[in-house]
Formats: structure tokens, C-alpha cells, sequence
């Protein structure tokens, strides 16, 4: 997207913060605010997280990929204080060179999120062993800044939950009794690595963000064969004291395959979070082995933004981003419209809101034949 300029012999890095090219979609103000060639050595920009500090101070982080590796690497954090129109240089919240005793590991999928009644943010990812190649078998990791995301201090949760597990998205607060308590979807996938292993989606849960326990798992779904659950979204239902959780999906027996048709998943708690109901199929919302961001608006529409078209690497997979929209709980989802489209790749969207219907969004993206060299911001307002 961003050419380099050969000056006196020196080449130039792509212009960062600059618009990129001629694209299509509602997405406003776009900007590329970190590229891989800012990272030397790195072989992928990949699966930003974006939080509100406070007011037009925003976060957002990513990960940096080690070559060789699918997804692991390296965490960084980026700052704006001006509502996303120029971002800070990286400072680095997990780095896979610092050893713990004689362990090394690597990072992956980087999570930003801030409690209302606590004056830090939070920062969680993957810890994967070096010796992996991919992150399907990691432990759950955390960190917190106070000054709003410039530095950040490494914590070791509390985990009541043991087993290998991979987090997409961000804890989902509730309150009982006054008392906040956080939900933290996470799934794992243990069966790509031992055939005696499953692929289940299931909910963590925490009153402090520093310890986290099973919550429970998401049943399967009721009479009809097994799905490969994965990377769900938490928001407010469609009924009152509702939580509804949208999932990825994939088949169960190979992941490499989609389900037929290609078809988000959905399930519901009523008892905040400890049980969930049978996964069933959302007819209306597509889904093609990729992240989608599913969420509830402050003024009430559910917003469910996606990739179109197969599922990659075939050709067309994760390139356009869609969305739909659904007005009113529990009624039809909107005709699909376009989020983005630049004739690129494009992946793993994350929105958040800073004022009602009013969002702020992170993905990353690429070239027409590679995915992922940087990583992109936008503004989008629900019409």
C-alpha cells in the first residue's frame, strides 16, 4: 500500500498515519498506524486490540511475528491522545528475547481492556513456548499500565483454569449486587496436537482481573454433530439480564475445513455467565473460519463485522470486511453492507465505543498477495 522513497541512496520507510489507498466501505479516517517494515526482523503484523484510555486518548496493541513461526511473537503497545489521527512509537509489553530462568517463550493475540472503576489498563496475550510452532497449546498472561499505556508492569495471574487455552476477545463486565464481576471468553484446541484432546469453547471468570477461574463450557449443539466452537464475542442479549456470545466456527473433525454452510454460531447465559445454553446457527450471520467482532451498541443496535468469501488461504479469503446490523433485539439482521474494502487482505477487526453508536476500530491488513503487514485504525458511526 505504502510505496518506499529511494533518497540519497536511503530508502524510506512507508509513511505511517497517512490515508491509505482508494478504498470502499462507511470505515472513516483510516490509517495505517504501524507497518512491519517498522519492525525489522519481524516476519507479520497481526491481531490488534484497541481500547479507550479515557476521553481521545486510545491504546492499541499487536503482536509481531517471529519468522517461522504461524503466530507467535512479540507484544507491543501504541498510544494517540488525539482520537487516533497520529499514534506514539511502540513500546514492547511482551518480549520473547526476556527468559524466565532457563524457559524462553513467545506471545500471540494481544488484548487490551479497561474496567471503569479502575484507574489502569489491561493487557493480556499467549504465552507460548519457543519450541512451538503455533500458539493452540498456551497459558494465559497479563500486565497493567497506570499512565495510559505508555509503560506497562508484567503480573502473573491467578489461574483456577489449568489446561491450554486461546483468548480472541476481551473480558465482558457485568454487575451482581453492585459488585463487578468480568467474563473472559477463551477456547481451546488441544485435538490439532493429541488425538485424545477436544475443541471447546468456554468462559473464564474473575471479581479482581488477577486471578481466573472456569466459568463453564458451551454445550454443543443439541442433536446435531459437533462444531468447532471458537474466538467468542460477549455482549448484553437481546432479552433483559441476557448475555449472548457469537462464535467463530469451523468443522470439528478438521479445522481446515468450514461448516456447511459457513455459519457463525451463537449461545446465551441467563445466570450470568455460569451456564450457557446448546450452541445453535445464526442463519443471517456468515462466518469463514475468521474473527468477526460481534457487539451492542449503546443506542441499541447489535453490530456483527466480518470477513466475506471463502475461508483463506483460497483465493478471496479474509480480504473485504463486511457488517450487518440488527436494529431491534432479537429481530432481522440488516442486508450486508461494507465495513471495508480496498482489494487487500484484511482480518481480526476489533471495535470499541467511545460515545453511543459512535466507534473506533483496529484491524490488521496487507497487500493483494500477503496478508498482514500492518495494521490499520478507523472511525465508524452506525447511521
Amino acid at each position: 500500500m505504502k510505496t518506499a522513497v529511494l533518497l540519497l541512496g536511503v530508502a524510506l520507510a512507508p509513511v505511517v498515519g497517512a490515508p491509505p489507498a482508494a478504498f470502499t466501505g462507511d470505515v472513516t479516517e483510516v490509517r495505517v498506524i504501524r507497518h512491519v517494515d517498522q519492525h525489522p526482523g519481524s516476519s507479520l503484523l497481526w491481531e490488534p486490540y484497541l481500547a479507550q484510555w479515557k476521553g481521545r486518548h486510545l491504546v492499541a496493541a499487536f503482536g509481531a511475528g517471529i519468522p517461522g513461526k504461524t503466530d507467535m511473537g512479540d507484544i507491543y503497545a501504541t498510544v494517540s491522545t488525539n482520537d487516533g489521527d497520529t499514534w506514539s512509537d511502540p513500546v514492547c509489553i511482551f518480549d520473547h528475547h526476556q527468559r524466565q530462568g532457563t524457559l524462553q517463550f513467545a506471545y500471540a493475540n494481544a488484548i487490551l481492556y479497561k474496567a471503569p472503576e479502575q484507574d489502569v489498563m489491561w493487557a493480556f496475550a499467549m504465552r507460548c513456548p519457543m519450541n512451538y510452532r503455533h500458539s493452540e497449546d498456551s497459558q494465559l498472561v497479563g500486565a497493567y499500565s497506570a499512565d495510559g499505556g505508555r509503560s506497562w508492569i508484567q503480573v502473573e495471574l491467578a489461574m483456577g483454569y489449568t489446561g491450554p487455552l486461546i483468548v480472541v476477545a476481551g473480558p465482558y463486565r457485568i454487575l451482581e449486587h453492585g459488585v463487578p464481576r468480568y467474563l473472559f471468553p477463551a477456547h481451546r484446541n488441544t485435538l490439532r496436537s493429541d488425538r485424545l484432546g477436544s475443541r471447546e469453547q468456554f468462559v473464564l471468570s474473575s471479581t479482581t482481573l488477577l486471578e481466573w477461574n472456569l466459568a463453564n463450557f458451551v454445550p454443543q449443539p443439541a442433536g446435531g454433530p459437533k462444531v468447532f466452537l471458537h474466538e467468542g464475542n460477549i455482549a448484553e442479549g437481546d432479552a433483559p439480564g441476557e448475555l449472548k456470545m457469537v462464535m467463530r466456527t469451523a468443522d470439528y473433525a478438521d479445522e481446515r475445513k468450514m461448516t456447511e454452510p459457513p455459519r457463525a454460531f451463537s449461545t446465551v447465559s441467563r445466570d450470568g455467565g455460569r451456564t450457557w445454553s446448546a450452541a445453535q446457527q445464526e442463519p443471517a450471520l456468515w462466518n469463514a473460519k475468521s474473527k468477526a467482532f460481534y457487539g451492542r451498541a449503546a443506542n441499541g443496535p447489535h453490530l456483527y463485522v466480518y470477513n466475506d468469501g471463502p475461508a483463506s488461504p483460497a483465493p478471496g479469503g479474509r480480504m473485504a470486511l463486511r457488517y450487518k446490523l440488527q436494529p431491534a433485539a432479537g429481530g432481522p439482521w440488516s442486508a450486508e453492507r461494507t465495513f471495508y474494502d480496498a482489494g487487500i487482505h484484511n482480518s481480526y477487526p476489533t471495535l470499541v465505543e467511545v460515545a453511543p453508536g459512535d466507534f473506533r476500530a483496529v484491524w490488521d491488513s496487507g497487500t493483494q498477495d500477503r496478508a498482514r503487514t500492518h495494521i490499520q485504525f478507523g472511525k465508524f458511526r452506525l447511521k
